[in-house]
């Protein structure tokens, strides 16, 4: 496996482009800025468009109020930020430029320029401009400019310039990787490969594009074998489709081109997406975005840049933005695999189902022996309920999946329960044994199995253990306590039930199938106006829950309006079921209470027992 980046995250967080998100990105949006006077309303619709990360209406807004008090720095900082936020650079190089003859100070507004000067190639300008009054950051700014004397004809100085910023502590790996990657980009393998191959190789496991990258350099240096190594020492046997293009390549004996950096601008715009890659998770995502964004307009066709911005557009709810994207992947590039399944996802989320569905329909046809693939499918078909389709996908995924995946249990457990919603219960429960047996202490599996052999009246001390191991690994878990609670009421015991019902019922206050479960469950020790209260709950967040939330759960509306009418008792006799207890009159009524329940206004939901 890839080792983890070798430079100081910390470092390099600390020192990176202190570059300020939009105002009240991070906060209530506040009082109006002074100045802003009568178009304070855009300029609070647009700080509330940055709080929810809708950039395209943050710049709708900051334009508009940026109209009525054209020289508010606030306003243009704020507006260069979301253009940036968006890819829109050429956009925003007018109002940059006029900040600048303004001589107002911005980060962003500097980083503007320096991506349209790398764009028009005027290296010599981005040389002039390497001064701290211009500047984006130090770190980021050492390495621009080292590409900038690449750029500007004058190698050694470049690599005079790698070598100052690798001398910074914390910042050696990073330094040496571009060093490496301009050696390469001219033509100097062998000089590549010296800083690759030092330390043990350590500089060629920083990440995934480095691993790649030497790959290259060593086809270029006629040493394939060594390469076609490296990559499966890295990522192992099973490689997904981009790894596999590139290890076939190897193995046939072609000699691949490099293609990681060709080009200076090819080189800064590696730049920023190194630095978004290195700050991913450990800073804002709308921060880490305006990196990943300025790599995918230094150089379009760099998929990992858009990949990235598609992951952050996605993870910050910018669903339609995200797959517009994923949708720029062209589909002969090796990852196009990849960005349709975030396509798939970003349109899932965005609540475009039958989108989702039709794109991995079609990927599962063009990759039908990618497990990632079918599984995708089969996980999507399972949300929908088209459980058929789930399985058979499933099947798909379970034979293209290397036997030692650690992910082969999730599939067994996966089909099993697209099998037990079918009601093929013997092959529902083979999948969930067999998941067991690769992950012997697998909460969720554990959790599965032992509530549908509770269901199925099946080896029910077996089902109870393996529940109540559920529970041990993972106590905090409202539907995995709820399992416990509700084995135990149909196992009869009901007093023992209790406390495990209202744990749950705390652990997931709003959920209406463990609201449900608690009313039956106070119903069965004789609490009846603590039932008909947690019945009532279980409506009410019924009604409030999301057609996603309520599309897989087992409540029945119908069922709960029922037994607030007649109580508990009476359903099950007109079920067909067996009376809570032996001897039990169906239809028994405390006398102070009237059909349709309630609980007195008390809604502490306390009989005072």
């Amino acid at each position: 496996m890839l080792a983890r980046i070798s430079f100081s995250r910390a470092v390099l967080v600390a020192a990176a482009f202190a570059l300020a998100l939009p105002a009240g990105a991070q906060e209530g949006a506040p009082a109006p800025a002074p100045g802003i006077g009568e178009d304070a309303g855009a300029y609070l619709a647009a700080r509330q468009a940055v709080i929810g990360s809708d950039f395209t209406a943050a710049a709708r807004y900051y334009k508009r109020a940026l109209a009525g008090d054209s020289d508010n720095p606030e306003l243009m900082e704020n507006l260069v930020l979301s253009q940036l936020s968006l890819g829109a650079i050429e956009e925003a190089l007018p109002l940059v430029q006029r900040m600048e003859e303004l001589g107002i100070p911005s980060q962003g507004a500097h980083m503007v320029v320096a991506g349209h000067l790398i764009a028009s190639g005027d290296y010599d300008a981005l040389v002039e401009r390497s001064g701290r009054e211009y500047g984006i950051g130090p770190l980021i700014d050492g390495l621009i400019n080292a590409w900038a004397h690449m750029g500007a004809g004058s190698v050694a100085q470049a690599l005079e310039q790698f070598d100052k910023v690798a001398k910074q502590k914390g910042l050696r790996g990073i330094a040496l990787y571009h060093k490496a990657m301009a050696l390469a980009s001219v033509g100097d393998f062998e000089g590549a490969e010296a800083l690759f191959s030092a330390d043990e190789g350590a500089l060629g496991q920083v990440s995934r594009r480095a691993t790649m990258a030497r790959a290259e350099i060593l086809s270029q240096l006629e040493r394939n074998e060594e390469a076609l190594a490296l990559i499966h020492d890295a990522f192992g046997r099973e490689l997904d489709p981009a790894l596999a293009n590139l290890a076939s390549r190897l193995e046939s004996g072609e000699q691949v081109p490099f293609s990681h950096v060709r080009s200076v601008e090819d080189g800064m715009a590696e730049v920023f997406l190194t630095f978004a890659q290195a700050l991913a998770g450990d800073t804002a995502d709308a921060y880490t975005l305006i990196y990943a964004r300025m790599a995918a307009f230094l150089r379009p066709g760099n998929v990992d840049a858009l990949l990235m911005t598609a992951d952050l557009l996605d993870r910050l709810g910018q669903y339609d933005l995200a797959e517009e994207s994923f949708s720029r992947v062209p589909p002969d590039d090796p990852s196009h695999f990849a960005a349709e399944l975030g396509r798939a996802d970003s349109l899932r989320r965005a609540d475009r189902l039958d989108e989702a569905l039709d794109v991995l329909k079609a990927l599962a046809e063009r990759y039908p022996a990618l497990g990632s693939v079918q599984s995708a499918l089969g996980d999507l078909e399972r949300r929908q309920e088209n459980w058929e389709e789930a399985v058979a996908a499933y099947d798909r995924a379970i034979t293209h999946t290397d036997e030692d995946s650690r992910d082969l249990w999730f599939l067994y457990y996966a089909r099993g329960i697209a099998h037990e919603r079918l009601k093929h219960w013997n092959e529902a429960e083979a999948d969930f044994r067999h998941a067991l047996e690769l992950q012997p202490d697998q909460p969720q599996v554990l959790n599965y199995l032992g509530y549908s052999l509770v269901e199925q009246k099946e080896h029910l001390d077996e089902a109870l253990e393996m529940i109540e191991r559920a529970v041990e690994a993972e106590p905090e878990s409202g539907y995995i306590v709820d399992s416990l609670g509700w084995a135990l009421f149909r196992l009869g015991r009901y007093d023992e039930s209790v406390g495990h019902m209202e744990k749950a019922v705390r652990l997931m206050p709003v959920d209406p199938v463990v609201n449900d479960h608690l009313g039956d469950v106070y119903w069965a020790v004789g609490r009846t106006r603590e039932a008909r209260f947690q019945w009532k709950r279980a409506l009410s967040y019924y009604a409030t829950a999301s057609e996603e939330e309520t599309s897989d759960s087992d409540i029945d509306p119908d069922r709960i309006r029922r037994k607030l009418e007649v109580g508990l008792d009476v359903v099950l006799a007109e079920e067909g079921a067996p009376p809570l207890h032996a001897g039990d009159r169906p239809g028994d009524v405390e006398p102070d209470e009237s059909p349709s329940g309630g609980n007195s206004g008390d809604d502490t939901g306390n009989d005072g027992e």
